[in-house]
Order: C-alpha cells, then sequence, then structure tokens
C-alpha cells in the first residue's frame, strides 16, 4: 500500500438541505458515516483527495477527505467538479431510449439503418447489430483504446502516460481504430465491455436529431434537472470553475496534474464533467421515473449476464445484488478516466444514492483506494435501505 504525502483525513462534512426536504431516516448518520468512512480510506491509500454525497429522499449530505491539489493544504472542496468518465454512458443510453419513445428510432434498429458505413469492414458488419446491443455493450465490438499503436503500447497508454491534449479524433476515427483490433465473429456475443459501443450509440443521436449529443444531453437532462455542475465538453481540455484536480502518477511516484485532457478520445461514452450532487440528482431523477416512460424503464433495467455473480448489465447501469447486505437489489456504474476515478450506488427507486469520486486514476478496479470507494459507496446505501 503506497504512503502519500501530507494527507490529512477526515475534512469537511457538511450537510445540504435542498427544497422540500424530507426527514433523514433513522439510519442515515451511519449511512453518511460509511461514505466519509470511503473518503478517509481513499484518501489514506490512493488518492490525494476523495469528495463525495449522499442522497436520501431531498436531504444530500456532502463530505470530503484530502485535497484537491496534491501537497497543499487546502481540504478537497465536496461540491466541486471533476470528470465522470464511463458514467457518460447513462446519459447518453437515456437519451437513446427517449428518442426510442419519440418513435425516432427503435433499440432493436441496426445500426447500418442509421449509419449505412460506420461499421463495414475486417469482418464487422454494422446490419448485425443492433442500438439495444450497443447499449448492453453484447454487440461483440472491440475496444478501441486496446489497439496497439506500437508494439505493446495500446492507445489507452499513450492516453494515460502522454495525455494526447494535442491530437484530433472524430468519432468515425474511433470506431475505424476499434475495427483494426480483432477479426469479427459472426453469431450473438457474450457482455464485453467497449467504449466503441457507446461511441456509436453518440453517432446515432447525431445521425437522428441532426445535433451532437452533448446537445440532446444538455437540452433533454442538464438543463430539465437544473444540473448546473454539468457539462459535456466536446474539444475544450480543460474544467473550469471549481474543480477538483485530476492526478497521474508517474513510475517514480510523483505525481503530473492531468486535469486538462483530451475528450475526444472518449465522447459520448466518458467525457462529461459533473459533481457528487449532479450524479446524485441524474441518478435519482432517472431511476425515479422523471426521463423515461415505462416502456423504457424496462428496456433500461433488462439486464445481460456478465463474468460477476452478483452483478448483471442493463442499457449503461448495472443491476447489483449487495450480499453484504440481505441480497438487497441496488443499481450502480463507475467511472474511470485520465485524473479520475468514481463510484454511485443507488435504489430502485433512486430515492437513495451515494456517489465518492476520487482524484487519481488507477485503471482497474481492485487498488486499496478503488476498493475503499465501492465499499463506501455500497455500505452506505445498505445502511440506508436497512
Amino acid at each position: 500500500m503506497r504512503k502519500l504525502r501530507n494527507v490529512l483525513l477526515g475534512a469537511a462534512v457538511g450537510l445540504a438541505v435542498m427544497a422540500g426536504t424530507t426527514p433523514a431516516h433513522a439510519d442515515n448518520a451511519s449511512a453518511v458515516a460509511a461514505l466519509q468512512n470511503g473518503a478517509n480510506q481513499g484518501a489514506a491509500t490512493d488518492y490525494p483527495g476523495v469528495v463525495g454525497a449522499l442522497r436520501d429522499g431531498s436531504t444530500v449530505t456532502n463530505v470530503a477527505a484530502g485535497y484537491s491539489i496534491n501537497g497543499s493544504s487546502a481540504p478537497a472542496d465536496p461540491t466541486s467538479k471533476y470528470r465522470i468518465g464511463s458514467n457518460t454512458k447513462l446519459y447518453t443510453s437515456t437519451v437513446v431510449l427517449q428518442l426510442e419513445a419519440e418513435g425516432k428510432l427503435s433499440i432493436d434498429d441496426t445500426v447500418a439503418k442509421y449509419l449505412p458505413n460506420a461499421v463495414n469492414s475486417n469482418g464487422y458488419d454494422g446490419h448485425n447489430i443492433t442500438i439495444r446491443q450497443l447499449l448492453s455493450h453484447t454487440s461483440g465490438l472491440p475496444e478501441y483504446a486496446d489497439y496497439k499503436v506500437l508494439p505493446f503500447i495500446s492507445l489507452a497508454w499513450w492516453y494515460y502516460y502522454n495525455d494526447l491534449r494535442g491530437s484530433h479524433y472524430t468519432p468515425q476515427n474511433l470506431v475505424d481504430t476499434a475495427l483494426l483490433v480483432t477479426p469479427g465473429t459472426p453469431g450473438p456475443h457474450a457482455w464485453h465491455y467497449a467504449n466503441t459501443n457507446y461511441i456509436l450509440a453518440g453517432m446515432i443521436i447525431q445521425a437522428v436529431t441532426g445535433h451532437d449529443p452533448s446537445v440532446e444531453i444538455q437540452n433533454r437532462i442538464i438543463t430539465p434537472l437544473g444540473l448546473s455542475g454539468t457539462s459535456f465538453p466536446v474539444s475544450d481540455t480543460n474544467i473550469y470553475g471549481n474543480f477538483l484536480h485530476g492526478w497521474r502518477l508517474n513510475a517514480d511516484g510523483t505525481r503530473s496534474d492531468v486535469s486538462a485532457s483530451n475528450v475526444e478520445l472518449f465522447w459520448s461514452a466518458g467525457a462529461m464533467i459533473s459533481t457528487a450532487q449532479d450524479q446524485a440528482s441524474f441518478v435519482s431523477a432517472l431511476l425515479g421515473g422523471q426521463l423515461l416512460p415505462p416502456a423504457q424503464m424496462t428496456e433500461l433495467k433488462t439486464t445481460v449476464a456478465t463474468p460477476s455473480p452478483t452483478d448483471t448489465y442493463g442499457l449503461g447501469i448495472t443491476r447489483v445484488v449487495l450480499t453484504e447486505c440481505g441480497n438487497k437489489v441496488v443499481w450502480a456504474h463507475g467511472g474511470n478516466i485520465l485524473g479520475y476515478h468514481n463510484k454511485w450506488y443507488a435504489s430502485e427507486d433512486g430515492t437513495k444514492v451515494a456517489v465518492l469520486a476520487g482524484n487519481e486514476n488507477h485503471g482497474g478496479d481492485d487498488t486499496p483506494g478503488q476498493l475503499a470507494l465501492k465499499t463506501g459507496t455500497r455500505n452506505a446505501v445498505c445502511r440506508l435501505l436497512s
């Protein structure tokens, strides 16, 4: 376990009371303590700082530990912005499902119906892939970030170590890169997580509406819900205003500030910026039925098997059985992007949501800090559901 320099734990914990506040449940205090403990442990192991929010009904409690700027003495602000990475996918799938509800597409349509030549090489054929398969990661398409730019050096490696801020990518560039990875195989496919799927989903939104998915997400989700800390940059590498600085761990143990990074590389699969409070509000509204009609909510929550015995995957969202609290069912997702790692878990109806975000990225899901965020959010929701 790495030791962090100059980390203080247990930074400010604040209570934000929103309009129409409902009484906090008797287990709210223990849920807040669990989330704060996750933040503390995350800052003690992997991250300069961790921020988060717990939503219980319309009561929101903020937590934080450590620092936004590595080595500084200013505590991390729990209301600061950060990059949410793959949590962008749920915004994209929500817009696709809204378009279906409006009769503008069906998620059982093929990719080729809207993007005739986007997937048409190396054995891959968009006529054999549906939008539903994109959203559930069952298309069989490979991950473009796995493409080897040089022997043993993938695009993801290049992104992590070199930032690629000066490079430009169109969505079709990313898809074309994916199609170089391995030959396609015919027939149905098991679940395989790939950003390529959600790049194509964004391209379909653009083909159907005539607008970049960032515009549709802004108009359909961000503005109606009043998510003032949420945005979808399409080319600007910077974060503005009050934000949590993102860090890269270097081979020598030092850190580099990578708050500014290339958003074109992940677009509708991972480019968005938000806050813990906005993430909780979006998830609560979505699971509470405010953004999709019942038929599309059913599709959102129709899942496929994954390698995990407790997790199945819907359309940009994961169904999780919490074995640590009586096999209660919750919904969840996470986001990994250069400089940031974040998690959220929520009750079936969205009334209870726990969010934590750390300001350094380590790839997978098994470092001490990542496990601390996962455990903290899971335990917090468990206690709210007890």
